[in-house]
């Protein structure tokens, strides 16, 4: 670590996540720890006593940005903020982050940010400020209690790490095994945060759907009856769950999208490519049909819901008939929305070290090709909401004034004109019009009786 110091106390700290909802919940966590300590929230990090770049290692560019950020923190008067790199590129380079970036004061890996109020004690005392151990221990029981909301919905991580092993990942390395938060510990902060103004609730996980846990009673639940607890919890109105795993969409799951009101029509379900020589490559353990056979029976169940995806493209050794493969698949499912990405090569990972590296430019090609068709299909998604009717929950203002952004059932971002003392209402809304990447809509004027 930077040890040129003692330093003084920081009163004012700004978060920044990069990457996944699970980093954005873990920012919120540490935003409502610090201010706990004591210290107040800066805006930007320009002005900041600290500075947290909370961050992701899932790709090249990610790492990058957050040495390129690291680099910009020196101020025109030649000071610094108070420094710390915590998520999982902290947890993946440890103490390399300082040996290349001497002005971090502080490394904190994303199962150990539970300690950041004493790292930052220990900068401050000039000594090294370095935690990457990743406990048994849950971390959760030592942040601080959920209280007042500044909007409606919310994240609540209730599963971490993976056992997947996928030949191009990071997340066991960086996250650890799979470990499911307990029932009351979930319980508790979902109520909490209803307490705290909430409506909406996103569970969250690496592989969300392998929670297991037992209940208040004793008995073994699986993910399913997590969600039907939550749902009889008075005052939340909707629940969503990511990032969910094929293997794990058990019957149960599966016949909750049917049966539990609260639960979106909305499923996030990756399935990385559509050949099944590269699925085995990546180690998925499920084939091509298998993912589309799941996706008929989740369809049978709730024929309106949304489905969403992750797809890689340029896996090393990929062919142009098996990237053909993969456009088949998107065609097949006709997805409300998707991600898509170049195949990033991480240290440490299988794939890293695989013959058949795809060259850069065809990389790009495959991925303007499938985002393509991944856009179109999103187009056609909400395009055939134009004249219908539905309910949306009022999250924030939006860019115009008089403006407000509500999300739909099926995870759209839909603008109407609100006042904002209207934030956090469940109205009805007919949608009007509708582009790539958002509707309109008009709220429902009901008559007086």
């Amino acid at each position: 670590m930077n040890r040129d110091t003692p330093r003084t106390p920081p009163k004012t700290f700004h978060v920044k996540s990069f990457g996944c909802q699970m980093n954005v919940y873990d920012g919120e966590r540490m935003t409502e720890m610090l201010g706990a300590r004591g210290m107040t929230a800066a805006q930007d990090g320009i002005s900041a006593d600290m500075v947290v770049l909370n961050t992701c290692h899932i790709r090249e560019k990610a790492v990058d940005k957050v040495y390129s950020d690291i680099g910009r923190m020196r101020r025109e008067d030649g000071t610094r903020p108070l420094i710390a790199v915590a998520g999982c590129v902290a947890q993946a380079e440890g103490a390399e982050i300082s040996r290349r970036a001497s002005s971090v004061d502080i490394v904190v890996g994303p199962q150990a940010y539970h300690r950041l109020p004493d790292l930052i004690d220990k900068a401050i005392r000039g000594e090294q400020a370095l935690d990457t151990d990743m406990p048994a221990a849950s971390k959760f029981g030592a942040l601080p209690g959920r209280g007042k909301q500044t909007r409606p919905t919310a994240f609540l991580t209730v599963q971490e790490g993976c056992d997947k092993f996928c030949t191009y990942c990071v997340v066991p390395y960086t996250r650890g095994a799979e470990i499911s938060r307990p029932w009351s510990a979930v319980i508790d902060e979902a109520k909490a945060l209803i307490d705290g103004g909430v409506r909406e609730i996103t569970l969250l996980g690496q592989n969300v759907n392998a929670w297991t846990g037992e209940d208040d009673k004793g008995a073994m639940q699986g993910f399913d009856g997590l969600i039907r607890a939550l749902d009889a919890l008075p005052g939340l109105d909707r629940i969503r769950y990511t990032t969910s795993h094929p293997n794990d969409m058990t019957d149960g799951l599966i016949a909750a999208h049917a049966d539990v009101e609260s639960l979106m029509p909305f499923l996030h379900l990756p399935v990385q490519s559509g050949s099944d020589r590269v699925l085995k490559a990546m180690n998925r353990s499920h084939s091509a049909q298998s993912y589309l056979r799941l996706l008929d029976r989740i369809r049978a169940v709730r024929p309106d819901i949304a489905l969403s995806g992750d797809f890689i493209v340029g896996f090393p050794g990929e062919s142009d008939a098996e990237f053909e493969e993969t456009l088949s698949l998107v065609r097949q499912v006709g997805y409300a929305q998707a991600y898509s990405f170049k195949y990033s090569p991480r240290p440490g990972t299988p794939a890293a070290d695989m013959d058949g590296q795809i060259a850069e430019a065809v990389m790009v090609d495959r991925l303007a090709r499938l985002q393509d068709a991944i856009n179109a299909d999103q187009l056609a998604f909400n395009a055939a909401g134009i004249g219908k009717r539905t309910t949306i929950l009022l999250e924030r203002k939006g860019r115009h004034p008089g403006q407000l952004v509500g999300k739909s059932p099926w995870l759209q971002s839909v603008h109407v004109v609100a006042g904002e003392s209207q934030i956090g209402d469940m109205i009805e809304v007919d949608i009007v019009s509708a582009g790539p990447n958002s509707l309109a809509g008009e709220i429902v004027r009901r008559k007086a009786a």
